[in-house]
Protein backbone atom coordinates (compact mmCIF):
# COMPACT_ATOMS: atom_id res chain seq x y z
CA UNK A 1 0.00 0.00 0.00
CA UNK A 2 0.81 3.52 -0.63
CA UNK A 3 1.22 6.52 1.66
CA UNK A 4 1.98 9.17 -0.24
CA UNK A 5 -0.39 11.12 -2.82
CA UNK A 6 0.08 13.19 -5.83
CA UNK A 7 -3.43 14.17 -6.01
CA UNK A 8 -2.85 17.80 -4.08
CA UNK A 9 -5.05 19.35 -7.09
CA UNK A 10 -7.77 17.94 -5.40
CA UNK A 11 -6.88 20.42 -2.39
CA UNK A 12 -7.70 23.67 -5.25
CA UNK A 13 -10.74 21.78 -6.73
CA UNK A 14 -12.17 21.57 -3.09
CA UNK A 15 -11.69 24.77 -2.58
CA UNK A 16 -13.23 25.71 -5.98
CA UNK A 17 -16.22 23.69 -5.09
CA UNK A 18 -16.87 25.33 -1.45
CA UNK A 19 -16.92 28.56 -3.57
CA UNK A 20 -19.93 26.96 -5.62
CA UNK A 21 -22.10 25.24 -2.24
CA UNK A 22 -25.57 26.10 -4.16
CA UNK A 23 -25.01 24.52 -6.88
CA UNK A 24 -22.62 21.42 -5.50
CA UNK A 25 -26.04 21.09 -3.79
CA UNK A 26 -27.89 20.42 -7.04
CA UNK A 27 -25.71 17.85 -7.93
CA UNK A 28 -25.93 15.79 -5.01
CA UNK A 29 -29.87 16.09 -4.92
CA UNK A 30 -29.70 15.00 -8.57
CA UNK A 31 -27.40 11.95 -7.96
CA UNK A 32 -29.64 11.26 -4.76
CA UNK A 33 -32.59 11.22 -6.56
CA UNK A 34 -30.97 9.19 -9.42
CA UNK A 35 -30.02 6.55 -6.82
CA UNK A 36 -32.97 6.19 -5.11
CA UNK A 37 -34.88 6.19 -8.27
CA UNK A 38 -32.72 3.21 -9.46
CA UNK A 39 -32.69 1.35 -6.24
CA UNK A 40 -34.73 0.99 -3.12
CA UNK A 41 -35.44 4.55 -1.16
CA UNK A 42 -33.53 3.00 1.64
CA UNK A 43 -30.35 4.11 2.16
CA UNK A 44 -29.28 1.00 4.13
CA UNK A 45 -30.66 -1.01 1.30
CA UNK A 46 -29.35 0.65 -1.85
CA UNK A 47 -25.23 1.12 -1.95
CA UNK A 48 -25.06 3.97 -4.06
CA UNK A 49 -27.95 6.15 -2.47
CA UNK A 50 -25.85 5.60 0.78
CA UNK A 51 -23.01 6.94 -1.15
CA UNK A 52 -25.11 10.22 -2.15
CA UNK A 53 -26.52 10.52 0.98
CA UNK A 54 -22.91 10.58 2.81
CA UNK A 55 -21.31 12.40 0.45
CA UNK A 56 -24.11 15.11 1.09
CA UNK A 57 -23.70 15.13 4.44
CA UNK A 58 -20.02 15.81 4.22
CA UNK A 59 -21.31 18.82 2.33
CA UNK A 60 -22.98 19.96 4.76
CA UNK A 61 -26.71 19.40 3.29
CA UNK A 62 -29.36 20.25 5.49
CA UNK A 63 -31.13 16.58 6.53
CA UNK A 64 -34.76 17.97 4.83
CA UNK A 65 -32.83 18.24 1.28
CA UNK A 66 -31.47 14.84 1.09
CA UNK A 67 -35.33 13.68 2.16
CA UNK A 68 -36.57 16.13 -0.40
CA UNK A 69 -34.02 14.43 -2.87
CA UNK A 70 -34.93 10.87 -1.96
CA UNK A 71 -39.01 11.59 -1.58
CA UNK A 72 -39.08 12.88 -5.15
CA UNK A 73 -37.56 9.93 -6.61
CA UNK A 74 -41.17 8.44 -5.77
CA UNK A 75 -42.75 10.74 -7.21
CA UNK A 76 -44.68 11.04 -10.91
CA UNK A 77 -43.29 13.96 -11.92
CA UNK A 78 -39.56 13.56 -11.58
CA UNK A 79 -37.25 14.17 -14.39
CA UNK A 80 -35.59 11.11 -16.27
CA UNK A 81 -31.95 11.49 -16.11
CA UNK A 82 -29.32 9.67 -18.73
CA UNK A 83 -25.95 8.83 -17.54
CA UNK A 84 -23.08 9.73 -19.63
CA UNK A 85 -19.65 10.08 -20.05
CA UNK A 86 -17.83 12.37 -22.09
CA UNK A 87 -13.71 11.63 -23.10
CA UNK A 88 -11.20 14.25 -24.17
CA UNK A 89 -7.62 16.38 -23.88
CA UNK A 90 -6.93 19.60 -22.28
CA UNK A 91 -4.04 21.68 -22.26
CA UNK A 92 -0.74 20.04 -21.48
CA UNK A 93 -1.95 16.52 -23.18
CA UNK A 94 -4.02 15.71 -20.17
CA UNK A 95 -6.68 13.34 -20.03
CA UNK A 96 -10.32 14.19 -18.74
CA UNK A 97 -13.10 12.19 -17.87
CA UNK A 98 -16.02 13.99 -17.48
CA UNK A 99 -19.76 12.22 -15.56
CA UNK A 100 -22.90 13.95 -16.53
CA UNK A 101 -26.66 13.21 -15.57
CA UNK A 102 -28.98 14.64 -17.94
CA UNK A 103 -32.26 14.86 -19.13
CA UNK A 104 -31.01 16.69 -22.12
CA UNK A 105 -28.12 14.83 -24.13
CA UNK A 106 -28.02 17.02 -27.43
CA UNK A 107 -27.41 20.39 -24.69
CA UNK A 108 -24.98 18.46 -22.84
CA UNK A 109 -22.90 17.41 -25.61
CA UNK A 110 -23.32 20.88 -26.97
CA UNK A 111 -21.94 22.57 -23.43
CA UNK A 112 -18.82 20.14 -22.78
CA UNK A 113 -17.89 20.18 -26.53
CA UNK A 114 -17.78 24.27 -26.25
CA UNK A 115 -16.19 23.93 -22.76
CA UNK A 116 -13.30 21.96 -24.29
CA UNK A 117 -12.77 23.68 -27.45
CA UNK A 118 -12.77 27.50 -25.72
CA UNK A 119 -9.93 25.84 -23.07
CA UNK A 120 -7.42 24.76 -24.87
CA UNK A 121 -9.04 21.08 -25.33
CA UNK A 122 -10.49 18.95 -27.68
CA UNK A 123 -13.30 16.39 -27.02
CA UNK A 124 -12.27 13.07 -28.07
CA UNK A 125 -14.32 9.96 -28.75
CA UNK A 126 -15.96 7.17 -26.16
CA UNK A 127 -12.79 5.15 -24.96
CA UNK A 128 -10.09 7.90 -25.95
CA UNK A 129 -8.57 8.37 -22.65
CA UNK A 130 -10.55 6.12 -20.10
CA UNK A 131 -7.49 3.52 -21.02
CA UNK A 132 -5.71 5.28 -19.09
CA UNK A 133 -6.89 4.96 -16.11
CA UNK A 134 -8.36 1.87 -13.89
CA UNK A 135 -12.03 2.27 -12.57
CA UNK A 136 -12.20 1.33 -9.14
CA UNK A 137 -13.72 2.05 -5.53
CA UNK A 138 -12.75 5.52 -4.14
CA UNK A 139 -13.66 6.76 -0.09
CA UNK A 140 -12.36 9.75 1.02
CA UNK A 141 -11.89 10.91 4.70
CA UNK A 142 -10.40 14.20 6.28
CA UNK A 143 -7.31 14.52 7.34
CA UNK A 144 -8.41 15.27 11.11
CA UNK A 145 -9.28 11.56 10.62
CA UNK A 146 -6.29 10.70 11.94
CA UNK A 147 -2.68 10.04 10.77
CA UNK A 148 -1.92 8.07 7.76
CA UNK A 149 -0.13 5.32 9.83
CA UNK A 150 -3.91 5.25 11.56
CA UNK A 151 -5.43 4.99 8.27
CA UNK A 152 -3.57 3.07 6.63
CA UNK A 153 -3.72 0.08 9.58
CA UNK A 154 -8.19 0.71 9.35
CA UNK A 155 -7.77 0.18 5.20
CA UNK A 156 -5.37 -3.03 5.21
CA UNK A 157 -7.86 -4.11 8.46
CA UNK A 158 -10.64 -3.40 6.08
CA UNK A 159 -9.78 -4.84 3.17
CA UNK A 160 -8.68 -1.89 0.75
CA UNK A 161 -6.28 -1.93 -1.93
CA UNK A 162 -4.57 1.31 -1.68
CA UNK A 163 -4.15 4.19 0.56
CA UNK A 164 -3.18 8.14 -0.72
CA UNK A 165 -2.58 10.51 2.11
CA UNK A 166 -1.46 13.92 2.55
CA UNK A 167 -2.29 17.20 4.34
CA UNK A 168 -5.63 17.49 2.15
CA UNK A 169 -6.80 14.11 3.62
CA UNK A 170 -6.81 10.33 3.02
CA UNK A 171 -7.83 7.94 0.07
CA UNK A 172 -8.96 4.56 0.26
CA UNK A 173 -8.67 2.64 -3.27
CA UNK A 174 -10.75 -0.89 -3.27
CA UNK A 175 -11.83 -2.87 -6.07
CA UNK A 176 -15.32 -1.55 -7.37
CA UNK A 177 -17.27 -5.02 -6.05
CA UNK A 178 -15.95 -4.07 -2.71
CA UNK A 179 -16.33 -0.49 -1.87
CA UNK A 180 -19.59 -0.53 0.02
CA UNK A 181 -18.14 -3.56 2.25
CA UNK A 182 -14.89 -1.75 2.89
CA UNK A 183 -16.62 2.01 3.34
CA UNK A 184 -18.72 0.11 6.26
CA UNK A 185 -15.93 -1.70 7.73
CA UNK A 186 -14.27 1.64 8.00
CA UNK A 187 -16.84 3.30 9.69
CA UNK A 188 -16.32 1.59 13.27
CA UNK A 189 -12.42 2.41 13.09
CA UNK A 190 -12.36 5.72 11.08
CA UNK A 191 -16.67 7.40 11.64
CA UNK A 192 -18.09 8.11 8.11
CA UNK A 193 -15.91 9.06 5.73
CA UNK A 194 -16.72 12.43 2.82
CA UNK A 195 -17.87 9.85 0.25
CA UNK A 196 -17.84 6.65 -1.30
CA UNK A 197 -17.96 5.94 -4.94
CA UNK A 198 -16.55 4.69 -8.13
CA UNK A 199 -13.53 6.83 -9.28
CA UNK A 200 -11.00 7.03 -12.36
CA UNK A 201 -7.62 6.46 -11.15
CA UNK A 202 -5.22 7.22 -13.44
CA UNK A 203 -2.08 4.64 -14.33
CA UNK A 204 0.35 7.48 -15.10
CA UNK A 205 0.10 11.49 -14.31
CA UNK A 206 0.73 14.43 -16.62
CA UNK A 207 2.71 17.65 -14.71
CA UNK A 208 1.10 20.74 -15.49
CA UNK A 209 2.92 24.56 -15.05
CA UNK A 210 2.51 27.64 -15.96
CA UNK A 211 0.07 29.34 -18.87
CA UNK A 212 -1.16 25.36 -19.39
CA UNK A 213 -1.98 24.99 -15.56
CA UNK A 214 -3.73 28.23 -15.76
CA UNK A 215 -5.68 27.45 -18.62
CA UNK A 216 -6.49 23.59 -17.68
CA UNK A 217 -8.40 24.99 -14.40
CA UNK A 218 -10.11 26.99 -16.67
CA UNK A 219 -11.81 24.18 -18.35
CA UNK A 220 -12.26 22.28 -15.33
CA UNK A 221 -13.97 25.33 -13.98
CA UNK A 222 -16.58 25.45 -16.68
CA UNK A 223 -17.02 22.12 -16.72
CA UNK A 224 -18.10 21.70 -13.71
CA UNK A 225 -19.74 24.66 -13.31
CA UNK A 226 -22.49 23.44 -15.87
CA UNK A 227 -25.61 22.04 -14.48
CA UNK A 228 -25.25 18.65 -16.10
CA UNK A 229 -21.88 17.47 -15.02
CA UNK A 230 -21.36 15.48 -11.88
CA UNK A 231 -17.52 15.26 -11.69
CA UNK A 232 -14.36 15.74 -13.86
CA UNK A 233 -11.34 13.06 -13.71
CA UNK A 234 -7.91 13.73 -14.84
CA UNK A 235 -4.69 12.65 -14.80
CA UNK A 236 -2.78 16.30 -14.23
CA UNK A 237 -0.40 16.52 -11.57
CA UNK A 238 -0.15 20.37 -10.77
CA UNK A 239 2.94 21.10 -8.23
CA UNK A 240 2.14 23.06 -5.14
CA UNK A 241 4.21 26.40 -6.04
CA UNK A 242 2.05 26.42 -8.92
CA UNK A 243 -1.12 26.08 -7.10
CA UNK A 244 -0.45 28.66 -4.94
CA UNK A 245 -0.24 31.07 -7.84
CA UNK A 246 -3.66 29.78 -9.20
CA UNK A 247 -5.24 29.74 -5.81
Amino acid sequence: MAGHSKFKNIMYRKGAQDKKRSALFSKLSREITVAAKMGLPDPEANARLRAAVIAARAQSMPKDNIQRSIDKASSGDTESYEEIRYEGFGPGGVALIVEALTDNRNRTATNVRTAFSKNGGNLGTGGSVSHGFERLGLIEYPASAGDADKVLEAAIEAGADDVESDEGGHRIWTSIDSLHDVARALEPLLGEGEGAKLAWKPSTEVEVRGDEAQTLMKLIDTLEEDDDVQTVWGNYDIPDDELEKLG
